[in-house]
């Protein structure tokens, strides 16, 4: 049996509310496809740096799907394709132009730390969930 490509998803470690979107993934995440790294990691920069992605311009999720990274509001449908259960359904909005999609995410992204706070540290995970995290 062929084993399906793991999804890494770079996040804001200090951010509350990237903080709670990865647990809901983690709750979510029932075929194990998914492993996650914070931005202010040194892989994050490597990833980032290998896909061209901008660290400086580039401080809310990354997204690594066989091989190909993906950022912003593209980077969020993604994960909801990769989801169990109804997420995928989500997917639908990829028909609308990242144009018109991204400004609502940079929207939410700029104000995340008004609306959710920021932690003084990134999340450590715990020892079940340690396994979906990458180190470097």
């Amino acid at each position: 049996m062929e084993q399906t490509p793991k999804i890494t998803v770079l996040f804001d470690g200090v951010c509350n509310l990237c903080n709670g979107f990865v647990n809901f993934i983690i709750d979510r995440d029932s075929r194990n496809r998914f492993r996650f790294g914070s931005l202010q990691s040194e892989i994050a920069a490597e990833l980032m740096e290998k896909h061209g992605i901008d660290a400086s311009k580039t401080d809310s999720v990354v997204v690594i799907d066989r091989g190909v990274a993906f950022t912003r509001s593209t980077a969020a449908l993604c994960i909801a394709k990769n989801m169990g259960g109804v997420w995928p359904v989500l997917y639908v909005f990829r028909v609308i132009p990242a144009f018109i999609r991204d400004p609502i995410y940079d929207w939410v992204a700029r104000n995340r730390y008004k609306w959710f706070g920021k932690k003084e540290l990134c999340r450590i995970p715990t020892p079940e969930d340690a396994s979906k995290f990458i180190s470097g």
